[in-house]
Parts: structure tokens; C-alpha cells; sequence
């Protein structure tokens, strides 16, 4: 019986140990930087430092989705910002924010969130056991 106990255990501790260093290495290739592919988009805005009403709001909404690579255009004319999504293997947002400049006469200005802001992102991910191991793992590699 006490034989059979030592077998169960080490085969169980073996068995743990190899699915533990699996778990490891999926979190480390899932959480590794990537370069953007064909299907990755990105999410810029626009800060219009004056007010906007619908009809300016659907007149840069069709120019936005007429510019390359441009994917999604939400505007509220409330706050007077612009949001579109676009795929950067086709464009950047750099170069859209600039030609919006030259195509409007608003005064607007890109908006980049700060370091702290990008590290509050997502909510999904603020303080559960996966972030606080993806930490880890990150700190190690």
C-alpha cells in the first residue's frame, strides 16, 4: 500500500510539474510582443478643439472612411472627438491626422494617452490572477 501511495504521488507531482511548465510557456507566447499582421487593427483619436455639429461630424466621417486602410468612425459631436479604428499594414494614424488637418479647418490634435493611461487600459485585465502571472512571467523573460 505504501508503495503504491509513493507511485501516485510522483506520478501526480510529474504530471503537475510538466502542466505547470507547459501553462508557463503558453502565457509566454501568448504575451510576447507580435508585429502587426493583415487582420490587426489599431484605435487613434482626434481632439477637435472647437464645437462640431452632425453635419460636420458626417462630412468627416465619410472623408475618414474614404482614406486607405481606414476600418471604423464613431464621432460625437457633443465632446467634438473623433475615433477610428485602421489597420496598419495599410496606413498609420500619423499620416490620416495630418491629411484631416489639411482637409479641415478645425484646430485639432491628436490624442496619445500617457504611459499611466496605456497601463489602465483594460479594465478586463486591471487585477486578476492572469495579469499579476503575466507579470511575473514578464519580469523573468
Amino acid at each position: 500500500m505504501n508503495r503504491k501511495l509513493k507511485q501516485i504521488l510522483l506520478w501526480g507531482g510529474g504530471i503537475s510539474c510538466c502542466l505547470i511548465v507547459m501553462l508557463a510557456v503558453h502565457i509566454y507566447m501568448v504575451t510576447r510582443p507580435k508585429p502587426p499582421g493583415a487582420n490587426t487593427r489599431i484605435m487613434a483619436r482626434i481632439d477637435i478643439r472647437e464645437d462640431i455639429t452632425q453635419q460636420d461630424a458626417d462630412k468627416i466621417s465619410g472623408w475618414l472612411y474614404k482614406q486607405e486602410g481606414v476600418d471604423r468612425v464613431m464621432i460625437n459631436p457633443v465632446t467634438n472627438i473623433v475615433v477610428f479604428t485602421y489597420f496598419p499594414v495599410k496606413t498609420d494614424a500619423t499620416r490620416i491626422v495630418t491629411s484631416f488637418q489639411a482637409a479641415f479647418p478645425y484646430s485639432s490634435k491628436r490624442y496619445m494617452p500617457s504611459r499611466e493611461e496605456m497601463q489602465q487600459g483594460c479594465p478586463a485585465m486591471a487585477q486578476t490572477f492572469t495579469a499579476k502571472l503575466t507579470g511575473v512571467f514578464r519580469h523573468l523573460f
